[in-house]
């Protein structure tokens, strides 16, 4: 039983790999008209809705802290964004995008909506939220596990495949 387990992790791995890639590469083209990458689209979102410490996006984002403030870096350099006094504490400011970060994200909108039909579509309605509903959900328990457990008196000498 073990080994099965072992070979759905794998394959959900493997799966979620080659989703990231798809996912990074229609990022990347919706973003490219409006000036934007897929990673710094990914950092001028996580903002939208408030300014947040690089730290904080990095945790939403589920990436590097240090990956962040390139990108932060990169969109300050640009006038995407911009760094803000932070009340909660001094040394860590806070991001936020600037009008023509805004005005860039929105660019993305209609090749966003467009893709967004198109997958629901494909995958139909009911299809599309419950493929939602269970990439959330592996997300949250990973979380909720932290990281993989090993016990090597369980699986002595087990090799695993990403």
């Amino acid at each position: 039983m073990s080994r099965e387990r072992q070979n759905l992790l794998s394959r959900a791995a493997l799966g979620v790999f080659r989703l990231n890639g798809q996912f990074l590469s229609v990022a990347d083209e919706l973003a490219r008209p409006a000036g934007l990458t897929a990673a710094w689209w990914q950092v001028l979102g996580a903002v939208l809705p408030e300014p947040l410490p690089v730290a904080g996006i990095a945790r939403v984002m589920g990436i590097t802290r240090q990956s962040v403030q390139r990108v932060a870096d990169l969109l300050v350099g640009k006038g995407l964004a911009e760094y803000l006094p932070n009340p909660a504490h001094r040394r860590a400011k806070l991001l936020s995008p600037t009008a023509a970060g805004r005005t860039a994200v929105a660019a993305i909108g209609p090749g966003h909506a467009t893709l967004a039909d198109r997958l629901a579509r494909a995958l139909g309605e009911d299809g599309f939220a419950e493929t939602v509903r269970i990439l959330e959900r592996l997300s949250a328990v990973l979380d909720e596990i932290d990281g993989p457990a090993t016990d090597v008196t369980k699986t002595p000498g087990a090799v695993t495949e990403p």
